[in-house]
């Protein structure tokens, strides 16, 4: 019976691809890439020839019925982010959720995630934690922080490194400036950087050097 795969791909380092991720993307019929061009990169290394197709936030409401009945009618396929597990902070979710309803198989492989190494790079407690993933932009943000402060669990967020200090600003104004906090970037890559604080001294530091790269934000439970 054909499957929706869902292959986590690396984070950054190429040499962190699975075997097993590597013959599922040889033999699905057809990969569904975030970003065709990225995946390229990482299909030309390993001699992957399998046909691409382009599926992400922009276009997946519109595919996932169709994508979803290509599997019942016989094809296996391969869905991939840029980097990382499909479906977290990810497109992924909203065609999993038609392939269960519709009676398709879903089998997702296990591999990278960036919050994983972040939070274990970070030596705050592991368990329990709190994935928050990106807090919103604009409408909810401030009720979502007033939310996240009072929970006794290490709490997780990606950023982008241009919204990082004023997250971190945000984040000492309602969770407190002294919890204790660490910033991981560039993952796997060769600048890869974490660095540890107080959510004040981590503030301060990406004001006076701005971060690039992927940002985890990991902050001491209340």
């Amino acid at each position: 019976m054909a499957k929706l795969y869902l292959v986590p791909t690396p984070l950054g380092n190429l040499e962190d691809m699975t075997l097993r991720a590597i013959r599922i993307l040889k033999e699905a019929d057809l990969i569904l890439a975030e970003d065709t061009r990225t995946t390229g990169v990482l299909l030309k290394r390993y001699g992957i020839a399998t046909r691409m197709s382009s599926h992400h936030k922009f276009n997946e409401h519109q595919q996932v019925e169709a994508v979803a009945q290509r599997i019942l009618n016989g094809e296996n396929i391969a869905l991939v982010s840029d980097a990382g597990t499909p479906g977290i902070s990810d497109p992924g979710f909203l065609l999993v959720r038609e392939c269960i309803r519709k009676g398709t198989e879903v089998e997702c492989l296990p591999g990278p995630v960036a919050f994983v190494p972040a939070l274990l790079n970070s030596g705050l407690p592991a368990e329990p934690f709190y994935f928050e993933g990106f807090l919103p932009q604009k409408k909810g943000r401030q009720t979502r922080l007033k939310y996240l402060a009072s929970l006794p669990c290490t709490l997780i967020f990606y950023e982008s490194p241009h919204r990082l200090v004023k997250t971190l600003e945000q984040l000492a104004l309602s969770l407190g400036e002294q919890r204790r906090a660490s910033v991981s970037r560039e993952l796997t890559k060769k600048f890869e950087e974490t660095r540890r604080g107080t959510i004040r001294e981590l503030a301060q530091h990406f004001a006076a050097k701005p971060a690039k790269g992927e940002i985890v934000i990991v902050v001491e439970g209340a």
